[in-house]
């Protein structure tokens, strides 16, 4: 999930409102328990993508998609890890911080175009995350409420997408992530039942179905696989402002780990069931396989919810980035009224959800969550590293590059043969 802070010498000045770096549990000033960090980095993290690992798994084989997922897992925990370890080297030879977020970073090690791609990158990401919950929505909505293709000359999905619109546009004027930080902590509470809801319900139907499963696909499903696991573990820009905020920082690391190994675990266990449950005919969305009845519906009304929620949040680093390049880092209501149209805009002409998961994993966020930490990390430690820290760096800069084009390539191609 989802990446500037300000400070004063004045105690008499008051702070700066809420950016995209700060935790929503705690502001920077209130240093966090290992128990708080371990909800931070969990609110960062999950997501969206979790909807779609089922159908991953269905096109790439359940243990392909196991193992992809849990070494994405480990590898964006070292990349993270990389971008803190960089920081702080940076921050000894400086001797003071002044590095608050990815972007800050990127502008120390690279100059104004490390801060260019970053905030690229960034603004990519994260209205990609946006596009796939209103896709979500639109296709949930109306497959719950079916109306007639031709209402206001609308499809439904386009009609539902237009609809959450006006509503939009009011929760994106909110100016902090102050005011936000209920939403999302709401949204996550209600995304965790409806997933143990529908974890339980894949258990029923699986030991009532058994339907014939796959182990591993092809090279082309694999780098499939790999953009939407990728996608899955969204959140590289909060790493930074949330090391930061942690009392002791030298546990960090292993927060970090406890935090991402359950994720994984809990992400295996739902793509795993929802294939299982349902075999070749696990849908996209894995809610579009749950029958008819009360719970089903107020499960896919909950996520709907959940998503609807946390798209603001997920935009406010586009809006921080946005309003600093263009309109001198003041509030800009036109500016964000213009995003939330243009994110709705490219949902309403992407057929699937799934398929998009993979395009926005593969085509951004393998830049940002690997190949630019490795970047940066190289830069930063090139003279103390011997050649094993060279060829480790070099090798994930490289697998970044050569997974976002392959997986970029291929979830395109998917897109483009579903829309024929």
């Amino acid at each position: 999930m989802v990446l500037e802070t300000g400070s004063s010498s004045n105690a008499l000045i008051a702070p700066p409102p809420p950016r995209e770096d700060t935790p929503l549990l705690g502001g920077p000033q209130a240093l966090s328990s290992q128990s708080k960090t371990f909800a931070n980095v969990f609110i960062a993290i999950v997501g969206a993508g979790v909807l779609g690992l089922p159908y991953a798994f269905k096109r790439t084989g359940w243990v392909m998609s196991l193992l992809t997922l849990f070494a994405v897992a480990v590898l964006t925990h070292h990349c993270m890890m990389l971008l803190v370890y960089t920081r702080r080297k940076l921050e000894s030879l400086q001797g003071f911080s002044k590095i608050a977020s990815f972007g800050d970073l990127g502008f120390t090690v690279c100059g104004p175009i490390g801060r260019f791609f970053v905030d690229i990158l960034i603004i990519l990401s994260q209205t990609g995350f946006c596009v796939g919950y209103l896709i979500f929505i639109g296709n949930t909505l109306a497959d719950l409420i079916n109306l007639s293709p031709g209402i206001l000359g609308l499809a439904p999905k386009s009609f539902y997408i237009w609809g959450c619109l006006p509503f939009q546009l009011g929760l994106n004027s909110i100016a902090t992530l102050t005011h936000l930080a209920p939403l999302s902590i709401f949204a996550d509470v209600v995304d965790l039942g409806a997933m143990g809801v529908v974890m339980v319900e894949d258990v029923f139907v699986f030991l009532k179905q058994r339907p014939a499963l796959k182990a591993f696909g092809g090279l082309s499903v694999f780098f499939y696989g790999m953009g939407v696991a990728v996608y899955s573990f969204e959140g590289i820009g909060m790493v930074l402002p949330l090391e930061s905020e942690m009392k002791d920082k030298d546990k960090f690391g292993r927060v970090l780990a406890l935090t991402m190994a359950f994720i994984s675990l809990m992400y295996g266990a739902f793509g795993a069931l929802g294939y299982f449950a349902f075999g070749e005919e696990t849908k996209d969305m894995i809610t579009a396989n749950l029958g008819a009845g009360l719970v089903s519906t107020l499960v896919k009304l909950g996520l709907c919810v959940n998503l609807f929620f946390t798209l603001p949040i997920m935009m406010n680093p586009v809006y921080e980035i946005v309003e600093r390049r263009f309109w001198g880092g003041s509030y800009c209501l036109w500016l964000r009224w213009l995003l939330v149209f243009l994110v709705s805009l490219v949902a309403l002409l992407v057929p699937n959800f799934a398929d998009f998961l993979s395009l926005v994993g593969s085509g951004v966020c393998c830049a940002l969550a690997f190949a630019l930490p490795a970047l940066f990390h190289l830069l930063v430690f090139k003279e103390d590293m011997g050649w094993k820290g060279w060829s480790f760096d070099v090798g994930i800069l490289v697998l970044g590059i050569v997974l976002g084009v392959s997986g970029t390539w291929y979830a395109l191609e998917a897109i483009l043969s579903t829309k024929m």
